[in-house]
């Protein structure tokens, strides 16, 4: 053994038990407005945020000690005050911008309730049902993927597909297959006025929500959202289809990519936006493939096999497996859209 390895790989692991401890902590702050606040009203001594906050003292001092130590806020000892960096609080403060992580904070943090559940299933196989997940889970990913859908839906990945823009343009019928809580809809009826669209997700709580802020946005009249497992079926045919990191989740991914092929129209285009991964493990590195492979056991795998699924889990559907599922259940043509994303890789396909 070489001895300088290992005590490399131990103040590794001390690094990374200590960045477990400061997404936690990053996760309290984002919950308790303290980010924001910061952000907004600028450095404070622990007393005076605790007031702006109305939080108690003795917990903000000891949260602003930690988030300094750990490199997130800065300390003036002569003011005895903290202060969040302009340079970081676009990660931890801007919502929803494109480098915003309060909401990966949150879903990971609620994908941890169930730890206990996920190691049972390690035991006895199965796993933890999606109904039963913590409900940050869904709050977390409803707020993380908001940066997209936002952000890069409409200003970068449309761009990409003419044909399915040039459809949008001219009033679409379009489906959205596990809408979550609708924001990928509501910012395609903002940008093409002319569509009619509907959301369907098997998650009855995202769907109300998703009910709620198209009637919040005024597009009731033009967007709808409904409870369904879309896997056995779509209640219609549509121009345009969407899928936003679903397929990977599902527990049937072959049944849902049928059902979305049978629910197209001649001409018709499916988008499917999905995890940027290899079919080669020794490709799959790194911090965001360690990250994913957490929030696999945790919530993407688990859940599928919870109900008998396929478990794909969160890497288990790079471009050949998806074009060996897209193959079998009938589609014609899958084209990979070339963008640079470290999460997520664009397909676009036809009947």
């Amino acid at each position: 053994m070489d001895e300088n390895l290992a005590a490399q790989f131990t103040g590794r692991v001390l690094a990374d038990t200590a960045a477990a401890s400061t997404v936690v902590l990053a996760a309290l702050g984002d919950r308790m407005g303290l980010f924001k606040d910061l952000a907004g009203h600028g450095p404070a001594t622990s007393g005076e945020l605790a007031s702006r906050t109305g939080l108690s003292e003795r917990y903000v001092r000891e949260w602003l000690a930690g988030m300094f130590a750990a490199g997130y806020l800065t300390y003036d000892d002569a003011q005895d005050s903290y202060a969040l960096p302009a340079e970081h609080a676009p990660t931890l403060a801007a919502e929803p911008g494109p480098a915003f992580f309060g909401g990966v904070h949150q879903e990971l943090i609620g994908a941890i309730q169930r730890y206990d559940q996920v190691a049972a299933a390690f035991h006895r196989g199965g796993g933890v049902r999606a109904a039963d997940l913590h409900p940050d889970v869904w709050t977390g990913t409803s707020r993380f993927t908001a940066q997209w859908h936002q952000n890069m839906l409409v200003q970068q990945w449309l761009p990409l597909v003419p044909e399915v823009t040039a459809k949008l343009r001219a009033g679409a019928r379009v489906a959205d297959v596990g809408c979550g809580t609708g924001q990928a809809l509501i910012a395609l009826a903002r940008a093409f006025p002319a569509i009619t669209a509907t959301g369907y997700d098997a998650h009855p709580s995202s769907v109300e929500q998703a009910r709620r802020a198209a009637a919040e946005a005024g597009l009731a009249g033009r967007v709808s959202f409904q409870v369904l497992d879309a896997a056995a079926g779509l209640p219609g045919s549509f121009d345009v289809i969407t899928t936003f990191d679903v397929v990977h989740d599902a527990v049937d991914p072959l049944g849902l990519l049928r059902s979305i092929r049978d629910g197209l129209r001649p001409g018709g285009r499916y988008l499917c936006l999905e995890i940027n991964c290899s079919d080669q493990a020794a490709a799959n590195t790194g911090p965001i493939a360690a990250l994913l492979y957490g929030f696999s056991i945790l919530y993407c795998m688990t859940t599928s096999l919870a109900e008998g699924g396929e478990g794909l889990g969160t890497l288990g559907l790079p471009e050949p497996a998806l074009r060996q599922l897209a193959g079998k259940a009938g589609f014609a043509r899958m084209r990979h859209v070339e963008m640079d994303n470290p999460f997520n890789s664009l397909y676009e396909l036809a009947r």
